[in-house]
């Protein structure tokens, strides 16, 4: 029996570029969602962005634009917005994240898209949303980490404001835009209407930081300072062994003891600042700095063999070049080499989440610039002869040449 992808049947029409929406579109495209990716003529700007074997194949690009089909249609012809239309009248979602006045002027105002398709779901990716004072700033990962608080989180670490380095924002908003999608199709299956969905990479970082760092202030009037100080110390962090680092996080008073134990120190957790979990949390740069003495006496191999064997939690600090060689990954089969009609053999990761009900293999590798602008709008019901005429040199489309 073949099992269906959750998401089989939903059309999205993706109109973004850069990361946030591209990647909401590939989760969406994971879970089998047929994504069209409309693109301009000069395609998303990350297929320039990386490595590449050949033009408009970044690497980048490759690794948030699987599962998708790509479309070619220039807007700012007649002919473009009326492929544009095309699309929309077959379309479940709406996926953008263009300046609202931007995209007014193509016609993607939600109030009159949904006059004409009231079971469309509209899903607006922006930096600030399309309401209050902010609405319409443009804004990107490194604005976001400022404006949340993401970069000043860093000063306790670099002595100043920093970045993290990976695009936290575009990451984690185009996680909950996917997330949004879903609620949203969850929902029309249940009322049968469309709806708008704003996502604002401001608010989703602002409440991702707040989680822990809300503290005393989750109370009104606040009862204390804002952040969670264990772990915004510059006590935690990986510790050096005799030959290299190494990250544990005993968790419960058992796992403690069984650590001392291990360290020849047992007699630490009589003390009352060790004794308990409150009394750690209250002494936890001690703690931490108790830990960093008794790891540096023994070397990565003997801890890992005396961590396993007790249960602790641990972990060897690995590099982003030993995760490809990761034996725990290589068990679950999370790489895949797979062969590209244009690239060649790619290394991609599978679908993190595995469902046992649902199919998750990725079917679509991410595809070439217009490479399927002819079939699209062949399904969109354009004659063969007039797709043609816009193929030629100059007209509002392009597909690659087979």
């Amino acid at each position: 029996m073949s099992i269906d992808r959750p998401l089989k049947g939903i059309r999205v029409l993706e109109i973004a570029s850069i990361i946030v929406g591209p990647l909401a579109g590939q989760y969406l495209g994971d879970m089998g969602a047929d994504v069209i990716k409309l693109e301009p003529p000069e395609g998303d700007r990350t297929r320039v962005m990386g490595p590449k074997r050949s033009p408009r194949m970044g690497s980048f690009f490759l690794t948030s634009n699987r599962s998708k089909r790509s479309v070619v249609a220039d807007l700012k012809t007649p002919e473009g917005l009326e492929i544009l239309n095309a699309l929309l009248s077959q379309t479940d979602v709406l996926l953008h994240s263009m300046r609202t006045p931007a995209a007014d002027r193509l016609g993607l105002n939600f109030e009159k898209l949904y006059k004409k398709y009231p079971r469309l779901i509209y899903c607006h990716v922006s930096g600030y949303g399309d309401d209050g004072l902010y609405a319409g700033r443009a804004a990107y990962d490194d604005i976001i980490q400022a404006a949340s608080g993401l970069a000043q989180l860093q000063t306790v670490i670099a002595g100043q404001p920093r970045f993290i380095p990976t695009i936290m924002a575009d990451k984690v908003t185009g996680l909950h835009a996917a997330y949004a999608i879903a609620m949203a199709i969850i929902q029309r299956a249940q009322t049968g209407a469309g709806q708008k969905v704003d996502v604002a990479m401001f608010e989703t970082m602002s409440a991702f930081n707040m989680v822990e760092h809300q503290w005393g202030h989750a109370f009104h009037p606040p009862i204390a300072p804002m952040g969670y100080e264990p772990v915004s110390t510059a006590s935690r962090r990986p510790y050096k062994t005799k030959n290299g680092f190494l990250v544990l996080l005993p968790y419960n008073d058992s796992d403690w003891f069984r650590f001392f134990e291990l360290a020849g120190e047992p007699d630490i957790m009589k003390d009352e600042r060790f004794a308990t979990f409150q009394a750690r949390q209250n002494n936890f740069r001690l703690v931490w700095d108790e830990i960093e003495k008794q790891i540096a006496r023994k070397t990565n191999e003997e801890w890992l063999s005396l961590l396993k064997a007790e249960d602790i939690p641990f972990s060897v600090v690995n590099s982003l070049d030993d995760l490809v060689n990761d034996p725990h990954l290589e068990s679950v089969n999370f790489w895949e080499i797979r062969q590209h009609p244009s690239e060649g053999d790619l290394r991609i990761p599978r679908v993190a989440t595995q469902m046992s009900g649902a199919n998750t293999r990725i079917e679509r590798l991410p595809p070439q610039l217009g490479e399927h602008t002819r079939e699209i709008l062949l399904e969109c019901g354009f004659e063969s002869k007039k797709i043609q005429e816009w193929l030629g040199q100059g007209g509002p489309c392009y597909a690659i040449q087979n």
